[in-house]
């Protein structure tokens, strides 16, 4: 059994790792909501559209989504001054630029569970809270977003433990810099580089760990929350 022991720069890894998760789906979740909301509601031609650009992540080899990010934010582009103006720094080797490309990339998975569960019941629970007498804000923050909670908190687990062992986008955008882009999975692939299987599995376990008990969790307040069948 692996014993979880690092050294000074795996713990900067691990620190960095599980900040970058959790201001991920931060971040997802303050646009994601509204988004999956409107797009919940929209019925217009370009429903199909929206939808795939959402979910292309998904089935993207995150080299190529971190590619066309460098390309999209390079220094000499516009986005990419824009970037500089906004953040003071470039997009590549930054953290920020890191955090940006796992926001894309996580983007369906936190944004699917919550348009199903508002394309589900959202718009019943609106329409008979509103019916007694609620404002549509109300209904939204008071109503609506506690009825979809175990949906909210899948996509919360699921941005999470996604973020949590991504490999390829981070290496694209942000190369191997200790301290500033050099998240677990790096430092993993550095061990096996260096042919030191033991910390490979050390840290290997550590990611497996922390996204198995992510998903238990998960799957046990899904448990709880479901409802039970009369037979």
């Amino acid at each position: 059994m692996a014993e979880f022991v690092f050294s000074a720069v795996e713990w900067e890894a691990l620190f960095l790792t599980l900040k970058l998760a959790l201001f991920t789906v931060a971040i997802l979740f303050a646009f994601g909501l509204p988004l999956a909301w409107w797009l919940a509601r929209y019925q217009g031609p370009l429903q199909s559209v929206f939808e795939a650009l959402i979910t292309l992540p998904l089935v993207l080899p995150p080299t190529v989504l971190g590619f066309y990010l460098l390309v999209a934010f390079s220094p000499d582009t516009f986005l990419g001054q824009a970037w500089l103006g906004a953040t003071g720094t470039q997009f590549v080797f930054s953290f920020a630029g890191i955090l940006f490309g796992s926001v894309v990339y996580s983007l369906p998975f936190v944004v699917q569970p919550l348009l199903q569960a508002f394309r589900t019941s959202g718009h019943q629970i609106m329409d008979t809270s509103q019916t007694l007498g609620l404002s549509k804000t109300k209904a939204w923050f008071y109503v609506l977003l506690p009825a979809i909670r175990p949906s909210m908190i899948s996509a919360a687990t699921l941005g999470f433990a996604h973020t949590l062992g991504e490999f390829g986008l981070i290496l694209m955008i942000g190369g191997n810099i200790p301290g500033e882009t050099q998240v677990v999975s790096i430092a993993l692939f550095n061990q096996v580089e260096m042919l030191n299987y033991a910390q490979a599995h050390t840290l290997a376990a550590f990611l497996l760990s922390l996204s198995f008990i992510s998903l238990v969790l998960l799957y046990k307040f899904n448990v709880r929350h479901r409802p039970r069948m009369g037979w």
